[in-house]
């Protein structure tokens, strides 16, 4: 997947029987979704053009380019869909692309390595960095807080981390 790319959402399934697809959006307004097309499957093989329908709980109804039946858009579920980087919202200094945080080194306060971000985890009580390194028996999960990550440094590939007590 490019790293130009930035997952913006996922299709949960078919909706109906005429090919419209639930679609669950990751933006911080779900249907700003919408505005970042195309989006592109993680291969990058596959490009849809997307309307949306209707709200529908949990998500969104939308229709896709291609996608003509309920056999279609069934055969999509668990597709992630990607927008260009270019099209999407420039983020302030304190906010970040999850795609950016993935496979930076983490440090602690000393400069010590304790391993690298291997993914981002959002369960809707925040923001969780999955980090997996040499000397940690299974992976941490650290709250992305301001408190327990103290400093982002995306050009230097680095993160502080100050994890409590007993995590790591």
């Amino acid at each position: 997947m490019s790293e130009n790319r930035i997952c913006v959402g996922a299709i949960a399934g078919a909706f109906g029987v005429l090919g419209e697809v639930r679609l669950k959006s990751f933006c911080a307004e779900p249907a700003a979704i919408a505005d970042y097309g195309p989006l592109y499957t993680e291969d990058g093989t596959r490009s849809f053009k997307l309307r949306l329908t209707r709200p529908l709980a949990g998500g969104l109804g939308a229709r896709l380019s291609g996608v003509a039946t309920k056999e279609e858009a069934d055969a999509l579920k668990g597709t992630n869909l990607y927008a260009d980087r270019t099209r999407l919202p420039k983020l302030p200094d304190d906010e970040y692309y999850y795609n950016d945080l993935i496979g930076l080194e983490v440090r602690d306060p000393g400069g010590a390595t304790l391993g690298r971000v291997i993914a981002v985890h959002n369960h809707g009580a925040g923001d969780i960095l999955e980090i997996n390194g040499p000397g940690l028996k299974t992976a941490m999960l650290l709250p992305f807080t301001q408190a327990n990550v103290p400093m982002v440094d995306i050009s230097a590939g680095i993160i502080v981390a100050d994890p409590p007590e007993g995590l790591d």
